[in-house]
């Protein structure tokens, strides 16, 4: 029954014009309105993800959206400049480096990976595409 539906994700924000902003100008990625709803994340492999605005909206304690990057380096980089602030951790099982990468010491430990929050504390994430 599911299996031909075209399933998207979403979640909340508590500003909807600065996180389409967000989405849409810092991340670069294509947006579609959906009006007096929210708007669409159109991601490059056809998915889909909706955001829409919730008075009280309390940001997720998990990631909620993970982007595979060909170079994890350059796209943390590149959205730094954009002003994006990745988290910092220092604890024994996740450190990360001075840019906000954490780079496990065996392949098998997961990707390098840095997350960082959109405007509203929702938390994200770019990380190390396999090759």
């Amino acid at each position: 029954m599911l299996q031909d539906s075209h399933a998207f994700s979403g979640f909340s924000v508590d500003d909807f014009d600065v996180a389409r902003k967000f989405y849409g100008e810092v991340l670069g990625l294509k947006v579609t309105d959906e009006p007096g709803m929210g708007f669409h994340v159109n991601f490059g492999n056809g998915g889909e993800h909706f955001v829409y605005p919730k008075a009280d909206h309390q940001p997720a304690t998990y990631t909620v959206l993970n982007f595979p990057v060909p170079d994890i380096d350059e796209a943390v980089d590149a959205l730094a400049a954009k002003g994006v602030v990745f988290e910092q951790y220092d604890m024994d099982q996740l450190k990360t480096d001075e840019k906000g990468i954490a780079r496990p010491p065996k392949p098998e430990y997961g990707p390098p990976i840095a997350w960082f929050k959109d405007p509203a504390g929702n938390i994200l994430s770019v990380l190390q595409a396999a090759k």
